[in-house]
């Protein structure tokens, strides 16, 4: 049976385990969001061995000759000595700068890090609370913003959910390594169409990319659909609906799940040059891309990002 270290730690696993599985089961905190290999918090070096890899094309060449893995796409298949992040001494420090609720189940956490950090809308990086992590997308602009936003989806408990709820003003964090997922705004869309679609907090890197379109002042229509569990989670209705009345090409719809069959049925295209960037849990972006290949959308002016829904 093959042999994994950390540090002094080391254990016996059988061949072919999921390198994440085996790194968390153990008890070495390694965070991960969407399991698929694009949002890369799962990233881990192995400094002796090498694991087999699902998707040897999801880092550079460089990356990977460094010994950079993504745990969750790799098993092991050999002994590997493998070198996780240490927030203490990788990470980035940050303290709180501002909390609050955005909703029943939306913690809005503003955090100013020690040094600038340069970003753009659509990034997302992992944060750490003491040694509880998790990733989260960036809601802020560079631009506009003297803080870093983040939307937490709390209606579960959860190790970093629940260490969240108790962050006060001042208290200490550490960040990650920023990275950037697949939802971008590019300059080249300012005359197309461009869709919004959010299940979620799935809602929180949208609302970066809106606003960075508008930033950039978008001259074709921009439609923001959000669904939510419910009426009271819109949690960023207000202003959406504020930014809609002062923009005449942007338009808001808060949807719910009584009303989201018939809602998506009703979606059409007005330009096959529509842009649409979608974000939340895998059935609902599912659903959401489902619907606009039906509708005739070019697959490749579909941007999507996935997330599991931990807390």
């Amino acid at each position: 049976m093959p042999e994994v270290r950390v540090g002094e730690r080391q254990w016996s696993v059988a061949a072919g385990s999921n390198l994440l599985d085996v790194l968390n089961r153990n008890g070495v905190p390694v965070p991960y969001s969407c399991r698929a290999g694009s949002c890369h918090a799962c990233l881990v070096q192995c400094v002796r061995g090498l694991p087999g890899d699902n998707r040897p094309d999801a880092l550079s060449a460089e990356q990977r000759a460094q010994g950079w893995r993504l745990a969750c796409q790799c098993q092991v298949v050999e002994d590997l000595q493998v070198h996780t992040f240490d927030p203490q001494q990788d990470g980035r420090p940050a303290e709180v700068a501002a909390v609050d609720w955005l909703s029943a189940n939306v913690l809005r956490l503003r955090v100013k890090p020690q040094r600038p950090l340069r970003y753009s809308a659509g990034q997302h990086l992992v944060l750490w609370a003491g040694h509880v992590a998790r990733p989260y997308s960036l809601a802020s602009l560079p631009e506009e913003d003297r803080f870093l936003e983040f939307h937490l989806e709390c209606r579960h408990a959860g190790e970093f959910s629940d260490a969240a709820r108790q962050l006060r003003i001042g208290d200490p964090l550490r960040l990650g390594e920023l990275r950037g997922g697949a939802l971008h705004y590019d300059g080249d869309w300012q005359n197309r169409p461009l869709w919004l679609m959010a299940a979620g907090t799935g809602l929180a890197p949208l609302f970066g990319v809106l606003r960075e379109a508008l930033r950039q002042d978008h001259q074709g229509d921009i439609r923001v659909i959000h669904l939510a569990n419910d009426a009271d989670e819109h949690y960023l209705a207000k202003p959406l609906q504020a930014m809609a009345a002062s923009r005449p090409n942007l338009s808001v719809e808060l949807w719910t799940p009584t009303g989201l069959p018939e809602a998506l049925a009703q979606l059409r295209l007005v330009s096959r040059q529509t842009q649409a960037l979608l974000c939340g849990s895998p059935a609902s972006v599912e659903a959401f891309a489902r619907r606009l290949y039906l509708a005739g959308l070019p697959r490749n002016q579909l941007l999507a990002d996935v997330f599991l829904l931990r807390s």
